[in-house]
């Protein structure tokens, strides 16, 4: 096992190692449990996040009050990129690279009331997957100027959509 560390799953009694491990309600818990025999999916991040966010130090919610980020994508997107800049409103894809120990059931920190992780915004959750739809304010070469990314700084970005119109 990676540096020797062991993990006892609380489920099912069975050792592995700390990255095969995910800590939900203060409980370890081993990826079989949590996922079967699937294997993790590969996913390459395509550029990260630049900005003067932070997550603060309650459970909800970032520190730093600038709501523009950069989002600085690798040269090798540049093809991808073409008309980009005549849109103006796309949903950003990220991954959430800083989480904490997932809880189950936890109160909101929009309204209080007690849901469960898919209930609710945290970036506390076993997926590590964000998804926020911005608007672009402009492109310069490589680099999306946007507002309304609760991505923090360094944050790695997964895709870029144009965001969909809700029916």
């Amino acid at each position: 096992m990676k540096n020797n560390i062991t993990i006892r799953c609380m489920e099912c009694g069975s050792v592995c190692s700390k990255e095969e491990s995910f800590i939900i309600d203060n409980k370890n818990v081993c990826r079989r449990c949590l996922f079967g025999d699937i294997s993790p999916v590969k996913i390459y991040p395509i550029g990260f996040v630049s900005n003067k966010q932070d997550r603060d130090s309650s459970d909800f919610g970032l520190r730093g009050k600038s709501r523009t980020s950069r989002i600085e994508l690798f040269h090798s997107q540049k093809p991808f990129m073409y008309k980009l800049e005549d849109e103006r409103n796309l949903t950003i894809v990220y991954y959430l690279h800083k989480t904490r120990p997932v809880r189950a059931r936890f109160k909101r920190g929009l309204d209080g009331k007690e849901v469960g992780v898919f209930a609710s915004r945290t970036p506390d959750r076993l997926s590590r997957i964000g998804i926020q739809d911005v608007r672009l304010v402009k492109v310069e070469g490589t680099t999306l100027v946007v507002k309304g990314l609760d991505a923090i700084n360094g944050t790695p970005v997964l895709d870029i959509k144009l965001k969909r119109k809700i029916l």
